[in-house]
């Protein structure tokens, strides 16, 4: 999974604020306000729409190049940064029971020491991923 994508989004002007569409996303659509809150929501929207596809085991779509893109006249062209997986950790944070084996004397020990075993396995976890 690529860690930063890029997609294009047509900002549709409106009397008041904007709607937002994505050409390669047809599916996603938002809109906010102000211009800021429609470019938080087109985030967020992106977020959704490449999180179901890789739950359905879609491939995402290839990015247009923005020179193809045609726009009217109260419409703008603003390419959105998307990290995939800062999503996830953002909107997805359940719990998921795992089960693990660890020798006796290892699980001896850190019950004496109070260690919080799903503490430690969730930062040797992120130790891992960040690397």
């Amino acid at each position: 999974m690529e860690e930063r994508l890029f997609y294009p989004a047509v900002f549709h002007k409106e009397e008041k604020g904007y709607w937002v569409s994505f050409p390669d996303i047809p599916e996603a659509l938002t809109q906010g306000d102000s211009l800021q809150e429609a470019y938080e929501m087109a985030v967020d929207c992106l977020g959704l729409a490449l999180s179901i596809r890789e739950d359905e085991n879609q491939p995402f779509p290839v990015t247009s190049f923005p020179d193809n893109i045609n726009l009217k006249s109260n419409e703008y062209l603003v390419i959105i940064e998307f990290n995939l997986l800062e999503y996830k950790k953002r909107t997805n944070s359940k719990a998921v029971k795992k089960t693990l084996s660890i020798p006796e004397w290892m699980n001896t020990a850190a019950l004496k020491k109070g260690i919080n075993f799903s503490q430690v396995l969730q930062e040797a976890l992120l130790a891992r991923l960040d690397s």
